[in-house]
């Protein structure tokens, strides 16, 4: 339990699902060419997940100190688990995401694509030993890598079945996964900034730069506020003029997306202590999860129920 502890397992099960609905919930039900063979797109999650993993797994190695303020009796690397372990494990996840992402490059002929899963692993040591000192770019990478995980299907699987013949309907297909991913960037950014102020102290003990740190709980407690009337208001403008004929979707979207977002826009105005935000925190993951569900709630609405 220590090991799936160690590489967050509930987090991979997500980015797992998020790519499983996007598969069977959307592209299979969208009656377009895919190009890889469903063991092939398994192989892309095991890649995205390893790497994510691998991720996981080196932040904790170096936020040993952090850790041991902010979660006492949650920090593994160094108690249960030896330093030394945990590299071996890190090395041994980049390899199998980094390996397994060079033999899919090659599959959909696009060798240099490899460079992608390569940058992906680049970008989360970086986060994990350079990016922690430096204001709110922790916060962008994270995000970023959570939102590549949905784009990086449409480059591995849509983009080597494009042809001149069906652009304009892989166009499509492939902005509607950007539009989900600029979504899933800005509600995770929001919970970046929610756990942030979960770990002020820890982090300002540790020299750590967080916007909490700069501007105070109560100022970040607004800005938070701010932000998450972004994303409401996309999905509110998205689904009135791409979804609303869409009941069952619309209705699932208002009461499991915009419900709860609008929850946290009146709980955060006033929290200020490390419950509440690991409160709202969950509260995210649980928006983020819908959100996926959404994906798959949508398509096949689309393909069954449009009325």
């Amino acid at each position: 339990m220590k090991y799936l502890k160690l590489i967050r397992y509930q987090n991979l099960l997500l980015i797992a699902l998020m790519q499983l609905v996007v598969l069977y919930g959307f592209l299979k039900i969208q009656n377009i060419w895919l190009f890889l063979e469903d063991w092939q797109y398994y192989l892309l999650i095991l890649s995205t997940i390893s790497i994510a993993a691998g991720g996981y797994i080196i932040n904790d190695i170096v936020d040993q100190k952090p850790d041991a303020e902010n979660k006492p009796n949650g920090n593994i690397v160094g108690k249960s688990i030896s330093e030394g372990t945990a590299y071996n494990l890190y090395i041994g996840f980049t390899l199998i995401g980094v390996g397994t992402g060079f033999y899919l490059s090659n599959a959909i002929q696009k060798p240099g694509f490899v460079t992608v899963f390569i940058l992906c692993a680049a970008l989360l040591y970086m986060y994990a030993t350079s990016f922690k000192q430096i204001l709110l770019v922790k916060n962008l990478v994270v995000s970023f890598l959570l939102a590549f995980s949905m784009i990086i299907i449409g480059l591995f699987d849509i983009y080597p079945a494009t042809t001149p013949e069906n652009q304009s309907v892989m166009k499509v297909v492939f902005s509607i996964l950007i539009d989900f991913s600029i979504i899933a960037f800005i509600i995770n950014f929001i919970r970046e900034l929610i756990k942030d102020m979960e770990d002020v102290k820890g982090d300002y003990n540790n020299g750590i730069q967080t916007l909490p740190i700069l501007l105070g709980i109560s100022r970040t407690a607004k800005v938070v506020f701010g932000l998450a009337i972004i994303p409401a208001a996309l999905i509110l403008y998205y689904t009135y003029n791409n979804l609303f004929h869409l009941q069952f979707a619309t209705v699932y979207i208002l009461a499991f997306l915009i419900g709860p977002l609008f929850y946290l826009m009146i709980k955060i105005w006033s929290a200020r202590n490390k419950k509440e935000f690991s409160h709202l925190s969950m509260v995210l993951k649980l928006i983020i999860l819908f959100g996926i569900i959404a994906i798959g709630v949508i398509g096949i609405n689309m393909k069954y129920y449009a009325s």
